[in-house]
């Protein structure tokens, strides 16, 4: 059994709808806490997605109360912050992702008029 163990590699990745591609969105939501703000802004932002990206996405929230200690990695200054990940290059939206032109031109999803 050690043996086993010890050769273990993790799992293997394979390509399926759930690996990401360059249609595949990365999206991470800085709030502090559930304020109401916060909640908007999940929400506005999962509706979006829903209409938008059909399934090609994933959204990490993450709360910097909990972990003031991540706001650094993505030079968060204000909250809520909206950073997309993937695909390159990085963006970031402030604010309650309200305004849904905004957003979609942030994200690239349309263009700038």
């Amino acid at each position: 059994m050690e043996d086993a163990e010890q050769n273990y590699e993790g799992p293997e990745l394979t390509q399926s709808d759930d690996m990401p591609d360059q249609d595949f969105y990365i999206l991470r939501l800085y709030v502090a806490g559930q304020t109401k703000k916060s909640l908007a802004a999940f929400a506005n932002l999962k509706k979006i997605c829903e209409e938008h990206l059909c399934g090609k996405y994933t959204i990490e929230v993450i709360d910097l109360l909990e972990n003031p200690q991540l706001a650094k990695g993505d030079q968060i200054l204000a909250v809520p912050t909206l950073v997309r990940k993937l695909p390159e290059p990085i963006k970031k939206i402030i604010g309650d992702l309200s305004n849904t032109e905004r957003v979609l031109v942030g994200l690239d999803l349309r263009p700038a008029k």
